[in-house]
């Protein structure tokens, strides 16, 4: 079975770099794709992919060395367990808030005995290899998105479920929750403090801890801190800000030929 260079990453001490694919577009991911990201992930619960959409971008990622990741609408089976069909190496999944929250999650990420995942990797087979079945369990990654209140105060429950690799901290939702103002970067002392609280935690019971940021400069001083999955910006955001670079030099250029 092909190798998961996201766990490779992290056996190895390191940190994933990942970037957000929020356009439904297999060209748009494939170009993502080759410009060296260790993983990239399609958002489905708040990009506009659909599944058809997503399994033609996992396809285009397929192109590279770039891991395939995608963030899953919620936490839900049917298409938790599509998501692995297709290909997908790791999943993140929104809103897990208990245990039982995080028992589901990995017993529908996970064949028997380890779980109760349905049998039918129709494209996982393609991507992994024909040996996919025996080694699935140990190669993909399961994430949580511990973003609420509720999962802070169960956040112990949460990390001592076995099977569960890895927490991602959704900032926005989480200061929201914590009665806060939405932010990724720039977060309000008492979201701050949950985080570091998180990665702590997280530390303790061996899990990965992840983090969505907006600038290099602040997922390098997480990746300091101790998290080893950063997400960094959007195929959207990147393109709005290639954009609005050259037509802020245009306008300058043209506004200069005027004076």
């Amino acid at each position: 079975m092909r190798a998961n260079k996201l766990r490779e990453i992290w056996k190895a001490g390191g940190a994933a770099v990942n970037g957000w694919l929020a356009i439904p577009n297999s060209f748009a991911a494939e170009t993502m794709a080759h410009q060296g990201w260790d993983t990239l992930t399609v958002d489905m619960q708040h990009g506009v992919a659909d599944y058809q959409a997503m399994v033609t971008m996992l396809q285009a990622v397929s192109t590279t060395s770039t891991v395939p990741v995608v963030r899953v609408p919620w936490l839900e089976p049917g298409v938790l367990m599509r998501t692995l069909d297709a290909g997908a190496y790791a999943v993140i999944c929104p809103m897990v808030n208990t245990r039982e929250d995080a028992q589901k999650l990995v017993s529908w990420t996970h064949y028997a005995p380890q779980g109760t995942r349905s049998f039918g990797p129709v494209r996982a087979l393609l991507y992994s290899g024909a040996d996919y079945p025996d080694h699935a369990n140990s190669t993909i990654v399961t994430f949580a998105m511990i973003e609420t209140a509720q999962a802070l105060d169960n956040l112990d429950d949460i990390l001592s479920v076995e099977g569960l690799d890895a927490v991602y901290i959704g900032p926005s939702d989480l200061s929201l929750s914590l009665g806060c103002k939405p932010a990724m970067d720039d977060l309000e002392p008492k979201v701050a403090q949950a985080v570091e609280h998180i990665l702590a935690r997280a530390k303790a019971h061996g899990v990965v801890a992840g983090i969505h940021n907006t600038s290099p400069k602040t997922a390098l001083a997480r990746i300091g801190k101790g998290f080893q999955f950063v997400t960094v910006s959007s195929d959207a955001r990147l393109m709005a800000a290639g954009a609005q670079a050259v037509m802020a030099k245009m306008n300058a250029g043209r506004a200069g030929g005027r004076a």
